[in-house]
């Protein structure tokens, strides 16, 4: 199970301020930080199956990803319709491990499902610690350069 101060919630339990923390934390990072000018907060924030995770502290979110299970994305990720997304840690708390933490307990939640992510390359090394594996060539997605890892059970 997951520790007791990860938060795990569906959309419909979302309250104003999880919601207004979410969309600052990834705001940070994905518009300020990085740069990217992409659809950032999208459909499947709101979607009935995904599952959002994240560790707080008195200053909001310190980190954050969620789980999307597409069937129609399954073609172009060799079958697989369980994702891992939008993984940030705020810019202060990098370095203690909370993405790692935050990632293991993803993996308890998915149980036996195969998982697949893309990847922004510096963060390859981390996803391959937890069982993710590097499938076929760099590509661009929002102006960064990643790899589509994939993570199957063996289930």
């Amino acid at each position: 199970m997951t520790r007791s101060d990860t938060v795990v919630k569906m959309w419909g339990e979302f309250t104003p301020d999880d919601v207004f923390d979410m969309a600052v934390l990834r705001t940070e990072i994905f518009f300020l930080e990085q740069q990217i000018d992409e659809e950032e907060l999208d459909a499947w924030d709101r979607h009935p199956d995904t599952v959002h995770m994240w560790r707080s502290d008195h200053q909001g979110m310190t980190a954050y990803l969620r789980l999307v299970h597409d069937e129609s994305a399954a073609g172009a990720h060799q079958g697989i319709a369980w994702s891992v997304g939008r993984m940030v840690v705020r810019a202060d708390c990098r370095g203690q491990g909370l993405a790692k933490q935050l990632l293991e307990e993803a993996l308890e939640i998915s149980g036996e499902r195969d998982l697949y992510l893309h990847a922004q390359e510096y963060v390859i090394p981390l996803y391959a610690s937890v069982g993710f594996e590097p499938v076929g060539d760099t590509f661009m997605e929002a102006g960064i350069a990643h790899r589509l890892m994939i993570r199957r059970t063996g289930a």
